[in-house]
């Protein structure tokens, strides 16, 4: 894709006299893609993407067009510019720097130079670690991805980037006849294969067939408010779904939010701090420019309880009269919308024993099964994958079928203690159709007056 710079120069000057403003976003990658059920492969899918678009800005209205013929490059930007000239629109761009780099993930072990069969086998031993006794059945998903994509824009931007991204993920479904319970984790990160082989693959799958069979000697869980204990994973899912959406500029813009109108309040205890951070190369959800070619850096959401700042593309903030925090995101074919990266809680300075100790009568949360938010109402309702009773500073009694459901603003005022370790998970969080890679995590959390429900 770097060979073509040149012509997307040319493309961009021609058009430069035409428009208020133009960027070009041009990409080729190498993608894998295999399912595993029950150790037989079901599907392998291979191949090669390249994708250009362009997009244009002129009297407040955007133009949009998409190829996959490097040929047609001069005929799709002037298809962007009939587009933009056809609408009206009050659109704009918040100022944003001039960039020019080029920037490259670490890569130790190419994906290039690991076969097929090589995959397969890790797979195979992941599943066949997760295959306990009653265990009957195990899914495993593998992809892998490199990509060289280009950004210019009539402003001077321009940026060369090569991104390496692999992910597993394994389900394994337990049952004893009369019920079904499933365990599910997955490891991957933004660099090579390095990212799988280094994992101790037989504990990953272990773990996730045991999790699976304890849940079938679990118990169904009580129903009432708990002060409960958060996993690292749990309290990911939070802060995505719960708060990250809420912070979005395009659903501020919507009224589509809680915290509309909310910058400078206090929406959560004095020891919350929230962070979205696509610089932090041991996310998922890493990535050193967004597509507008915007620079990454933490952005402090929630500085000490108080909301302090919102995600944003250069278009809503301009809208909101800030600046753009890098989190304009998409593939190339598709608009850029504001999106997460890595998404977390700052971890405290509590052991997991302190967090724990004083509790007569708790619930321990760990990871999620999914669930519900309403950015618009501020409330929410999220399915752990397990719990467990904590009973006088004790972790006893597995539960099973566990929710936590409340309202945004009241849970985070009810974090009244944060442990001193962190993880951050791997998956992707979708919208508007669009699917983004992500993390999102932090330490383990106590909430006070939580509401818990089970079902029997």
């Amino acid at each position: 894709m770097n060979e073509n710079l040149d012509l997307f120069e040319k493309v961009i000057n021609k058009t430069i006299p035409k428009v208020d403003y133009v960027d070009i976003r041009g990409g080729n990658g190498n993608n894998t893609s295999i399912i595993m059920k029950d150790g037989e492969v079901q599907e392998i899918n291979t191949g090669n993407s390249l994708g250009i678009r362009i997009r244009v800005l002129n009297n407040g209205a955007w133009g949009f067009a998409y190829t996959n013929d490097l040929s047609k490059l001069d005929e799709i930007a002037q298809t962007s510019i009939k587009i933009s000239n056809s609408l009206k629109g009050d659109e704009s761009l918040s100022k944003a720097d001039i960039i020019q780099d080029k920037v490259s993930t670490d890569v130790k072990i190419p994906f290039s130079d690991v076969s097929i069969e090589e995959k397969k086998e890790i797979m195979s031993e992941a599943s066949k670690a997760a295959s306990l006794k009653e265990v009957t059945s195990t899914t495993v998903s593998y992809s892998d991805s490199q990509s060289q994509e280009v950004i210019l824009s009539s402003e001077g931007t321009s940026i060369e980037m090569n991104t390496n991204r692999v992910a597993m993920f394994l389900n394994a479904a337990a049952s004893d006849g009369t019920m079904m319970q499933i365990g599910h984790n997955s490891i991957g990160g933004v660099k090579g294969f390095e990212a799988i082989n280094d994992e101790d693959i037989e504990a990953f799958g272990r773990k996730i067939g045991e999790k699976a069979v304890r849940l079938l000697k679990a118990e169904s869980a009580p129903s009432g408010r708990f002060p409960i204990i958060a996993d690292p994973n749990l309290t990911g899912v939070f802060v995505h779904e719960a708060l990250g959406h809420a912070v979005e500029g395009d659903l501020i813009l919507q009224n589509d939010s809680i915290l509309k109108d909310k910058l400078g309040s206090k929406i959560g205890s004095e020891i919350v701090n929230i962070y979205d951070d696509a610089s932090l190369k041991d996310g998922f959800g890493y990535y050193p420019y967004d597509v507008e070619g915007v620079k990454t850096k933490p952005n402090h959401l929630v500085k000490d309880g108080k909301l302090i700042s919102l995600l944003n593309s250069r278009e809503t903030a301009s809208k909101l009269n800030m600046k753009s925090s890098g989190n304009a995101r998409s593939i190339i074919a598709d608009k850029p919308i504001v999106r997460m990266s890595n998404t977390y809680l700052k971890p405290g300075e509590m052991s997991f024993e302190e967090l724990i100790e004083d509790i007569p009568d708790g619930i321990y949360l760990k990871g999620s099964r999914g669930g519900q938010v309403d950015t618009g109402k501020g409330i929410f309702q999220f399915n752990a994958a397990e719990g467990f009773k904590i009973e006088n500073g004790e972790i006893t009694t597995p539960l099973r079928d566990v929710s936590l459901s409340g309202n945004i603003l009241e849970t985070l005022k009810n974090v009244d203690a944060i442990g001193n370790d962190f993880e951050l998970s791997v998956g992707f969080c979708g919208k508007d159709g669009q699917t983004a890679p992500v993390g999102d995590g932090g330490p383990h959390t106590r909430i006070l007056n939580a509401l818990v429900g089970g079902s029997s």
